[in-house]
């Protein structure tokens, strides 16, 4: 049997060789037919011309067939997912700064479909963790490359940003997903028994102590120790853990030789733990230690369009068959969310036990329209149009519904009353209730 032999080269090589080629080919001919013609004391002018000619039906026919087999797919490619609906808009908005011709829109169109590949990806390798904004994509690309390796994990970010779920997909997506994954919270637990709950005690070690009790490590030998809030835990604990995660061996509370352990270790904070080690609370030795890989969790407030989809997620979870109205989901939007997912998911389940068929602003924790209260009348409306704002919207529109905006600001700062609101737009009642009216605002939904 003959064997096929094949070499694949890119079209990066092939295509400029080619032109390359058919220039060099040009340039010998007309220098040999130039020099017959003169040679023989003729005149080379039409042999050249003809020849020129030739060249140039030559070259138009290669330019035809490049886009006959490259360009056309692309274009076929383009109209497709434009008849399927993926791509937002193919023409390009007209402050981009992208190329208007056909290279500038496919382009465009590539990027937006790249970008819709990486929600689905986000949502098929991750759907325990609701994000689909590009901070969250960079997270969970960071996920990927670090979870197959071995190297200690440090997860940084603000309390409520669900860093033991980072924690779970990290471990998901390692070598180690069959071994046990076990967590625990070094703020939760008292100091003075963390260390037998991190290293195990021996019968007798300490009044009580009536059994042998393994602890957090030997639990997650061969699998994941999880240190959640490790910026909380003493100095003379520190010592020991640092020890445990450079030798992989631990002692029990109480025991005479130390045990191996095969452990992974990701540790969490919410505090600034350089700073810490320059105070003196925080083993610099540690800190370096457990900084191999560092993840920094975005806050909710640098995530907004995550919002929604976290809404839809725990009204679900509860059962709740309830929606939120527009004036609602703009005050969630909006709010700065110090306490972040965790903060919006109690936020949800207390207004849903006082809603009906609908969460009204009035039904929200008092804490979410305060801080909108304090934003100011006209800062609230201002900072929600730029979150929605999407660019492909006209300048008539945007007006449009930056108005409406403000309204509803004003009455939900006057409870629906809607004097005060007018009053505080400085604007008749009546010029009030026509805007009302034009923009369908239903006044029930503030009104306490």
């Amino acid at each position: 049997m003959m064997k096929d032999i094949r070499f694949h080269i890119s079209l990066y090589i092939i295509i400029p060789v080619i032109f390359a080629g058919i220039a060099i080919l040009s340039i010998i001919v007309t220098y040999n037919t130039t020099t017959y013609y003169l040679s023989k004391a003729l005149n080379p002018q039409w042999p050249v011309v003809w020849w020129g000619m030739l060249l140039i039906a030559f070259t138009l026919i290669c330019g035809i067939l490049i886009v006959k087999l490259l360009i056309d797919p692309v274009k076929r490619f383009v109209i497709k997912t434009r008849g399927l609906g993926i791509v937002k808009n193919v023409n390009p908005p007209k402050h981009a700064s992208v190329a208007t011709d056909d290279m500038g829109k496919f382009t465009m169109v590539f990027e937006q479909v790249s970008e819709l590949l990486g929600k689905v990806e986000a949502r098929q390798l991750f759907p325990d963790i609701i994000g689909q904004s590009k901070v969250m994509r960079g997270v969970f690309n960071q996920i990927v490359k670090v979870a197959p390796k071995e190297s200690t994990v440090l997860i940084t970010g603000e309390t409520g940003t669900g860093k033991e779920l980072i924690a779970r997909s990290i471990h998901q997506h390692s070598k180690r997903q069959d071994r046990p994954f076990i967590a625990i919270n070094c703020a939760a637990i008292p100091e003075a028994l963390l260390e037998s709950e991190l290293f195990g005690y021996e019968k007798g070690a300490f009044t009580g102590a009536n059994i042998k009790k393994p602890g957090k490590f030997e639990l997650a030998d061969g699998g994941t120790l999880f240190l959640d809030e490790i910026g909380d835990m003493l100095l003379e604990t520190q010592a020991k853990v640092l020890r445990a995660i450079e030798e992989h061996t631990i002692e029990r509370v109480g025991a005479i030789k130390p045990t191996k352990v095969n452990v992974r270790f990701i540790a969490a904070t919410n505090r600034n733990l350089e700073k810490m080690f320059e105070a003196g609370l925080f083993r610099q030795d540690l800190f370096y230690r457990l900084n191999v890989f560092s993840i920094l969790l975005p806050p909710l407030r640098h995530r907004r369009e995550d919002i929604p989809l976290l809404i839809e997620k725990f009204l679900n979870e509860k059962g709740k068959d309830c929606h939120l109205s527009s004036e609602s989901l703009q005050l969630l939007m909006t709010n700065d969310w110090p306490g972040n997912v965790r903060e919006l998911k109690n936020a949800l389940e207390s207004a849903a036990v006082l809603a009906g068929k609908k969460i009204l602003p009035s039904n929200l924790p008092v804490s979410i329209k305060r801080n909108e209260s304090l934003n100011g009348s006209t800062n609230a409306p201002i900072d929600a149009m730029m979150v929605n704002l999407n660019g492909n919207a006209d300048l008539d529109v945007q007006i449009k519904d930056y108005e409406r905006r403000i309204i509803v600001d004003a009455l939900r700062r006057s409870g629906g009353v809607q004097v005060k609101a007018a009053n505080l737009l400085g604007i008749k009642e009546r010029s009030l209730w026509h805007r009302i009216k034009k923009h369908q605002i239903d006044i029930a939904e503030f009104k306490p």
